[in-house]
């Protein structure tokens, strides 16, 4: 069975079966969903989560990164694991367009500070949710994701659910319950992007599969076949699936290897089209521009055609606005991503000479721009590998500086290098507790 044998892998790879390839990856995937939860967290949609928390009045269990206040675990997972959404700014798996860690990050976290645990237990336990979320979304995409669920949310509870079963020392049945539990919350709509409800899911993903965990370790049954059973997730989810993805290669091929970072703080498939627009300003004067046409992944604007967007929300999902702030500006980071920007006259105008072509035989990673100018010369220029992707990844410098700009309106310099050495070194950790005040 699928289900019990995803199991039986997560539960019998030891953290020293894990290559340090791996593991740097694992490490660097959360100093970079920390990153983008400390820039989000005063982000008003947060601000009425934690305003609901003290309303419920919420026990102070465990930390708010970027936040001074402290909520029971079930809130500080959905709060962490939302904020981590905020600005689209996360970690992206480019096969499935999932985004790991942000189901997953928070509930280790969360369970490691409430523990008292080590960073290699909770890097060990984020690893392998991560990769068994991700697996199953390999099995389910694209049809999963093409009916219109959000796969970050929807495959995300089961990563969250393994990684806390793992940190609660769940047993191989309570582990399966614990996927059961979870499986039957799997939800998400892709109809709500451009809204706040879209970094809701990860944050409700980790809430509901920490909630799934902590209900199985009581002994709450569930079924022991979630994944590949008549009515459960793949039948009933994804009209075209391929479970034999979910445990091939188990400890040979590591799917969170393949995880990417963001340079820009939007949809991973609007990154190329960024990229040609940047270059583009170098060689073209605003003033002499007609128009740019950009062909793209059919993807592009089945996900980002917004072409009236009227909040910086809405920007995100709109190719549109997306090129034309980029020329204009240089940078596509969330700075650009504003209400007032939306409005802005100058990028309106901008916005007009976007012209979008949508070719099958354009990868994701890539885009074919061309300038055309008034004179009716034109500059074309091709992005094969997106700043970003695996074939052009971020350094590990271009990370750490990610880090320091998104954490820069946040506490001490210190507490914020302080992060950045505790995280690279994880496996030096001793006290998650400890950890959460603020790195070493």
């Amino acid at each position: 069975m699928v289900t019990k044998e995803l199991v039986s892998n997560c539960l019998t790879t030891s953290f020293d079966q894990i290559p340090d390839e791996v593991k740097i990856h694992g490490k660097l995937s959360l100093l970079n969903w920390l990153g983008v939860t400390i820039g989000a967290a005063r982000d008003s949609s947060i601000d009425m989560l934690v305003d609901l928390s003290k309303e419920l009045q919420s026990a102070e269990q465990v930390s708010l990164y970027g936040r001074e206040e402290k909520v029971d675990l079930l809130m500080g997972v959905l709060i962490n694991g939302t904020a981590s959404h905020i600005f689209d700014y996360d970690d992206t798996h480019l096969d499935t367009i999932h985004h790991p860690s942000g189901p997953v990050a928070p509930v280790v976290l969360a369970l490691g500070e409430h523990l008292d645990l080590s960073g290699e237990e909770i890097l060990h336990a984020f690893i392998l949710g991560c990769e068994a979320e991700l697996r199953i979304a390999n099995a389910v995409y694209p049809s999963h994701y093409q009916l219109g669920w959000h796969i970050t949310s929807t495959t995300g509870v089961f990563g969250a659910a393994i990684a806390a079963g793992i940190l609660l020392k769940l047993d191989e049945e309570r582990l399966s319950w614990a996927l059961g539990i979870a499986g039957t919350q799997s939800s998400g709509l892709r109809e709500v992007f451009g809204t706040m409800t879209k970094p809701f899911h990860p944050g409700k993903a980790a809430q509901n599969g920490l909630l799934a965990a902590l209900l199985a370790k009581r002994g709450f049954t569930s079924s022991n076949e979630i994944l590949e059973a008549k009515r459960g997730f793949a039948n009933v989810l994804a009209p075209e699936h391929d479970l034999s993805k979910v445990n091939s290669d188990w400890g040979v091929e590591w799917e969170l290897a393949k995880n990417s970072f963001k340079p820009y703080a939007c949809g991973i498939v609007l990154h190329p089209s960024i990229d040609a627009c940047i270059h583009l300003k170098q060689e073209v004067n605003e003033e002499d521009l007609e128009y740019i046409e950009l062909k793209v992944n059919p993807y592009v604007l089945e996900l980002t055609g917004k072409q009236n967007p009227q909040t910086g929300l809405e920007g995100k999902f709109s190719i549109y606005f997306t090129a034309a702030v980029s020329f204009l500006k240089g940078e596509a980071s969330e700075k650009q991503y504003t209400d007032e920007n939306v409005k802005d006259h100058t990028i309106n105008n901008m916005m007009k000479k976007i012209r979008v072509v949508v070719d099958d035989e354009m990868k994701e990673e890539e885009v074919l721009a061309k300038a055309v100018l008034h004179d009716g010369t034109s500059i074309v220029y091709k992005v094969q590998h997106a700043k970003g992707s695996l074939g052009n990844p971020m350094t590990l410098e271009d990370i750490i500086s990610k880090f320091k700009g998104l954490a820069s309106g946040w506490s001490y310099e210190s507490v914020r290098d302080g992060y950045i050495d505790s995280f690279l070194n994880l496996e030096s950790v001793t006290s998650v507790k400890e950890l959460a005040r603020g790195g070493n």
